[in-house]
């Protein structure tokens, strides 16, 4: 591939189906779910060969991008903040900007960051007929031909031939259909899943998009116009992006154009939508079962069982979907697996916290895990990454006791700085200014202890930060 090419990682999207693993703060591209690494960390190294990766997120997840790249060894040519969610046209629009500033013939490869593709080689041969009819002014999107009446995905019609190769012209998009439609549609040989990624000039789509839907093009521009830059983030413009409207690349630009195609392709393709698509996917046992972690099986067949932190049992089950965390247990039949998201909807209605976050909790810094809580009290044990610091803070209504597990903690509380050892502890007064540091080469942990009337994480005053963080996120 040539340096001409940008491969585009959109890293937004809540994962809602796959709770109780996928969680606001962790959705499922940043988690292990098909393979050792991430599924975004699995989209970069796809295009390894490629100019190095545009990566488009939101604000609370940038820590999670940056560290996961540096995990494979990858920095990226920027990392786009969304500072609201816009669906993908607008995170699109500001990465062809990005890329368009930077090189005039940039072509841009969308990515969706939480696919799975098993036949990378197929990828990469699609791949290779898309770039030639995006540098002729094409919009290129792959169909992905169905194994089964799907009805959890989009579909592509198909057109007439494009040229001598594989492409063909887009005849329409379908959103999802019913059972019915999706039954004739895989009876038909005319019709695709849809992919939901692209390749096209990022000057080509930014004509397209102002063509179409001027009022997101300009907002888009107005937003990159505003942008600042922070280390290796770039935020765009807030006023001007949270008055953008939202849309998909989709419905914004590939259903408008005259210049869309489609190739065809079997490159193992998966968008993980539900853990019935995990099963799919999975290396299966002689009686059908996928099973992750300590599991052990009786009489069981066709199902799903993942084990986080302990044993799970199951006897006398078919089709069954069993997921277990620190926090939560989901058990479903796989049938109803899509509806899993109505489950997160319930508890998001009452108040509840476990879609939003697991018990552990990942800060640039390191992590924090909560180990009990109750009326005025909570307990979490913290990891310090080597070398790596919070913030100089202080709190209104909470009043903290540190005891240090393993490695040196490097205190400051008030005016004093003091080193502590394993088994030694130290005392924070509400309203003390403090900061936690761990200034050698192996892991810190220690325990903390709160207490006080309010626990809550937005009881933070920051005075120095190394990260740039609001007041909220430590």
């Amino acid at each position: 591939m040539t340096s001409d090419i940008y491969p585009v990682v959109l890293c937004g999207g809540s994962g809602t189906r796959l709770w109780p693993m996928s969680r606001r703060l962790l959705p499922k591209q940043f988690l292990r779910l098909a393979s050792a690494r991430t599924m975004m960390q699995e989209t970069v190294l796809r295009l390894r060969d490629a100019a190095a990766p545009i990566m488009v997120c939101n604000d609370e997840h940038r820590f999670l991008v940056s560290e996961q790249l540096r995990d494979i060894d990858v920095t990226p040519a920027g990392l786009l903040l969304e500072p609201a969610a816009r669906n993908t046209a607008p995170a699109v629009a500001a990465a062809a900007l990005m890329a368009a500033d930077r090189n005039p013939a940039a072509i841009l490869f969308v990515l969706p960051s939480d696919h799975v593709i098993r036949d990378r080689d197929e990828f990469l041969a699609a791949a290779g007929h898309a770039v030639p009819l995006a540098a002729q002014g094409r919009l290129v999107t792959f169909g992905i031909r169905p194994n089964a009446p799907e009805t959890g995905y989009g579909y592509i019609e198909m057109g007439s031939v494009v040229g001598r190769g594989p492409a063909r012209e887009v005849a329409r998009f379908v959103e999802k259909p019913d059972g019915v439609t999706a039954a004739a549609y895989f009876a038909s040989a005319r019709y695709l899943w849809n992919s939901g990624m692209f390749v096209f000039s990022a000057r080509r789509f930014l004509d397209e998009l102002h063509e179409h839907r001027a009022d997101i093009s300009d907002a888009v521009r107005e937003a990159w116009t505003a942008r600042s830059e922070d280390g290796s983030f770039i935020r765009l413009g807030k006023s001007a992006f949270a008055h953008c409207p939202a849309d998909s690349v989709d419905c914004a630009v590939m259903e408008r154009t005259r210049s869309a195609a489609v190739i065809e392709t079997d490159m193992g393709w998966s968008d993980v939508g539900s853990w019935a698509a995990l099963w799919d996917i999975g290396e299966k046992d002689p009686h059908g079962n996928v099973v992750r972690g300590d599991v052990a099986l009786h009489d069981t067949r066709n199902s799903y069982v993942r084990a986080e932190h302990r044993l799970v049992s199951v006897s006398g089950l078919d089709e069954a979907i069993v997921v277990e965390t620190s926090d939560s247990v989901l058990v479903t039949h796989r049938r109803n697996a899509q509806e899993v998201k109505e489950l997160v909807a319930r508890l998001d209605g009452a108040k509840r916290s476990e879609h939003v976050s697991h018990r552990c909790v990942y800060r640039p810094w390191g992590y924090y895990e909560s180990i009990d809580a109750g009326s005025g009290f909570q307990v979490k044990r913290i990891m310090v990454k080597p070398g790596e610091a919070l913030s100089l803070q202080l709190h209104h209504r909470r009043a903290e006791h540190w005891v240090v597990v393993s490695g040196v903690a490097r205190v400051t509380c008030g005016e004093k700085s003091f080193d502590l050892h394993a088994n030694q502890s130290t005392y924070i007064p509400i309203g003390a200014r403090h900061r936690l540091e761990n200034l050698r080469e192996e892991p810190l942990f220690i325990i903390e202890i709160q207490s006080g009337e309010y626990l809550g994480e937005d009881d933070i005053v920051r005075f120095e930060d190394r990260y740039s963080r609001h007041r909220q996120e430590d």
